[in-house]
């Protein structure tokens, strides 16, 4: 897969001495969808907006199909779709007036197939008439999706595409952004919703104090850093571990109800066949046994306290 965006020892002071980024090196593959995650403050936005041509970099280089997006904003400006946190739309314009219009903006000539197209792919093409101050917090977010990709980019940047919005309108809003990348669209999204980044994300990278401190792809970075667990109801409550189920990962839970055991995603050998042998052995007989795996947000919160 080819590099779309590549940025190379970006950094951003600003007047007061803030150092927002320090030194990021990244590579963004054409069709992607890329999740941006960090708390807040950690430099989300302003590397997306110096990406954007919104921000100047104080050092380094990013560069959008191979040209430089500050010597060269207007191309790269023109291939790039940017959602912002913010709804900030034309409350009295109407939906495809307001999507036209930034169209028109980018120099295109009107396309109104096209722009159909999208408003429908957003479910907004039976309010297109509607004033946007008649439209929901979520259609709102709609709105500022479709203006975005009103003049056919190849890239777009989603700044917490779906805060504020229910979780049905949420999950359909994912489906929106899969749409869009199996159209050919390279879609960059930032969230603190990181269910979402665990549903649709290709690829994951975590921002800190303005240092990237991982990239990876996301199936990779949970077998990496993820950890599986049993969990063992038995028939009878036990107060201990007998000393001959005594290992590490195994600990007692509901007071003494459970046994769970912690084992790595990774290892050559998980422990189970053995720890299943040693219960029988013990005369101890469980009446269910489930699985669950580290979720993406688990593994987010570690890496971050394990930085600070």
């Amino acid at each position: 897969m080819s590099t779309i965006i590549e940025i190379k020892d970006l950094t951003k002071v600003y007047a007061d001495g803030f150092e927002a980024l320090k030194g990021i090196n990244l590579e963004i593959r054409r069709g992607e969808i890329f999740a941006l995650l960090g708390p807040n403050g950690a430099g989300k936005t302003t590397l997306i907006g110096i990406i954007c041509g919104i921000i100047n970099a104080t050092g380094g280089k990013v560069t959008v199909n191979g040209l430089d997006v500050q010597r060269d904003y207007l191309k790269t400006r023109s291939v790039i779709g940017y959602v912002p946190q913010e709804l900030t739309t034309e409350t009295f314009e109407s939906v495809l007036d307001t999507v036209s219009y930034s169209r028109g903006l980018f120099g295109k000539k009107p396309d109104l197939a096209y722009l159909e197209k999208v408003l429908r792919a957003l479910s907004l093409w039976d309010r297109k008439d509607n004033t946007i101050m008649t439209l929901s917090g979520g259609m709102k977010r709609r709105v500022l999706i479709a203006k975005a990709l009103s003049h056919q980019p190849d890239i777009l940047f989603l700044d917490e595409p779906t805060a504020g919005v229910d979780v049905e309108l949420r999950k359909e809003m994912w489906q929106v952004v899969r749409d869009l990348r199996d159209s050919g669209v390279t879609v960059i999204l930032t969230t603190h919703y990181i269910e979402e980044a665990e549903e649709m994300a290709d690829r994951v990278g975590v921002i800190n104090h303005g240092q990237l401190v991982l990239v990876e792809d996301k199936r990779d970075l949970m077998l990496k850093l993820g950890s599986k667990q049993l969990t063992l109801e038995l028939h009878k409550s036990i107060k201990r571990i007998p000393k001959t189920l005594q290992r590490d990962g195994l600990a007692l839970a509901e007071n003494g109800a459970k046994l769970v055991y912690t084992y790595d995603t990774q290892g050559n050998r998980t422990g189970i066949t053995a720890l299943l042998n040693d219960l029988n052995k013990e005369g101890m007989k469980f009446r269910d046994l489930s699985t669950s795996q580290t979720s993406l947000e688990e593994i987010f919160v570690k890496l971050v306290e394990d930085r600070k």
